[in-house]
């Protein structure tokens, strides 16, 4: 289900930027909405997807590891009481902030953008997604931490819903600024869809809230947590402001042409961090109860299946480019000549999507002891070094091509930085069989991406439909990965195939008992005197007398007695 909910929320996202380029191009008036639109960017990222999980999850982990160990009143709602009431001011506090400093602001971050006014109004209309995304992040992390996925993956489906009305309905009337009332209404949505999950979770009738800890140690260590975690998602959002700065001075639509490559792109990463995300409170989990043999197994898992699937997305981005461009934004006022442009800073964009996705996974490691780390820190500001000096330097000749040069480079060192540091400071991942896994899966991706481009250029020319030369183009990278992920012995090609032939020849196989014991009647009829009665005891409604047990069988009816499929 939260696959489905974030493939949906993804979905939503490309129908926004479609209204968007459809409504307003990819003009001045949409780069100032875009400048404005740092602000819930940035708020997505330090408050719902890193910044406040990184720290909210571990926390509220330990928590119910203390509950489970039978603590006096309930850790989880102590914790609320104690980081909610201080949370919302500062939430509060930042949105006035952005409100009173948005001219700055603006100039800050595009000082070449011809309408200012423009993307100021925008702006402060963007600024409430300070609270609300904070109230959504929150929500969230607790959530998780309580394996409780559904609620957190629909926030996406209601803020882009959000986005896409407003549009629709007050765009002819506002203009690019229906999108900026969007945002601030899709943010509300977000806290909507989670809050009633959440209230259900903390209410417990069989106990009472406790009282302020005590412990002197306990808020310093907090603080520390959430300075090192804010400022690693700070960091790493940092690389919008630096593409934004540089595009400013490049000819309108640069920007809007960055946007809408970066969205597209980043879809095979957004899908395969899915299941990092679904097993972090796991490890947090874990790593709260001493167990960490089990972190690390999830983690080195996690990390491999991670990087197969985005580097098969990456390979349909790079080879199917002007196919998804031309099908997905070329109408309206989105002209050819923005396709061309699009695609070619999203084939260099998609070079960096292992490295984001490396990132993603192994980041959650360093803060899933709910205790402090400044080297993820570190690293990301290594990388982000590297972003704006590459990109300083190749903006001039190669243009926002360039800039997403800058961008794979910067955040594929920061991924080598984070692996190249695994171990007392996080889970002890062993790094060389992570690689090992890396190194299968490369060469498969850059083998389908080779043919899947190929094939996706000669089918679309021959036909003149792009459509067709998408399929054709997707069809050949996959079939191309997998025959050579499976010579090259690829972490989870063979089981996924397994999976999908189980799933042909068996169109039922969820009726299928994985195990022997069963609660229910089993759909054969049992041969054996011993497997009747043990079957009549677990499955009929009535339990087997015990007179009906073989002679010298003293045994409980219905023990332990596993049944053979």
């Amino acid at each position: 289900m939260t696959a489905v909910l974030s493939v949906a929320g993804s979905v939503l996202g490309l129908a926004r930027d479609q209204a968007l380029a459809r409504l307003f191009g990819a003009g001045g008036e949409t780069d100032a909405f875009l400048v404005a639109w740092t602000v819930p960017e940035f708020a997505a990222t330090l408050l719902i997807e890193d910044g406040l999980a990184f720290a909210l999850v571990p926390m509220f982990s330990l928590a119910l590891a203390r509950r489970a160990q039978g603590a006096p009143g309930d850790p989880v709602r102590a914790l609320v009481g104690t980081t909610l009431p201080r949370l919302l001011p500062a939430f509060a506090a930042v949105g006035v902030l952005v409100v009173l400093t948005a001219p700055a602001l603006v100039r800050l971050l595009a000082p070449g953008l011809p309408d200012q006014a423009l993307a100021v109004d925008c702006t402060r209309l963007t600024a409430t997604s300070a609270v609300s995304f904070g109230l959504a992040g929150y929500c969230s992390a607790a959530l998780r931490a309580h394996r409780r996925y559904l609620a957190p993956a629909a926030i996406y489906v209601a803020y882009n819903t959000a986005i896409i009305t407003a549009m629709l309905l007050l765009g002819g009337r506002w203009g690019v600024r229906s999108a900026a009332v969007g945002v601030a209404a899709g943010g509300c949505l977000m806290v909507a869809a989670q809050a009633p999950s959440l209230l259900r979770q903390l209410r417990r009738k069989d106990t009472e809230p406790t009282s302020t800890p005590t412990d002197a140690t306990a808020q310093p260590l907090a603080l520390a947590l959430f300075a090192t975690v804010l400022l690693f998602a700070l960091c790493r959002q940092s690389q919008v402001l630096i593409e934004r700065f540089l595009a400013s001075g490049l000819p309108a639509g640069a920007i809007s042409h960055l946007n809408y490559a970066q969205k597209v792109a980043q879809l095979p990463m957004t899908l395969s961090l899915i299941l990092c995300t679904v097993t972090f409170p796991v490890v947090a989990r874990a790593m709260a109860d001493g167990d960490t043999e089990r972190a690390r197994q999830r983690v080195e898992r996690d990390v491999t299946v991670a990087a197969c699937v985005v580097l098969l997305g990456a390979a349909v981005v790079i080879a199917c480019a002007p196919q998804l461009v031309q099908l997905l934004f070329q109408r309206g006022a989105f002209t050819p000549a923005d396709t061309a442009a699009t695609a070619g800073v999203m084939r260099v964009y998609a070079l960096g999507l292992l490295g984001q996705t490396v990132v993603g996974a192994l980041s959650r490691c360093y803060f899933s002891a709910s205790r402090a780390s400044w080297y993820p820190l570190g690293a990301m500001a290594v990388g982000i070094a590297a972003t704006a000096a590459v990109g300083a330097a190749a903006v001039g000749p190669w243009g926002v091509t360039g800039i997403a040069a800058a961008n794979a480079a910067g955040i594929t060192l920061t991924a080598a930085l984070l692996l190249a540091g695994m171990g007392p400071r996080s889970v002890p991942v062993r790094v060389r069989r992570v690689l090992a896994g890396l190194a299968r899966a490369v060469p498969a991706a850059a083998a389908a991406t080779a043919l899947g481009a190929l094939a996706a250029d000669r089918t679309g020319a021959a036909t003149g439909s792009p459509l067709l030369g998408l399929v054709t183009g997707i069809a050949t990278v996959a079939a191309v990965f997998t025959l050579t992920g499976l010579v090259l012995g690829v972490a989870g090609v063979a089981p996924a195939l397994r999976a999908a032939r189980s799933l042909v020849r068996h169109p039922r196989i969820s009726r299928r008992l994985p195990h022997g014991r069963i609660g229910i009647r089993l759909p054969v009829r049992a041969r054996s005197r011993r497997a009747r009665e043990v079957q009549g005891f677990e499955g009929d409604a009535h339990p087997t007398r015990p007179d009906h047990r073989p002679p010298g069988d003293d045994r409980p009816v219905g023990g332990d007695v596993p049944l053979r499929r």
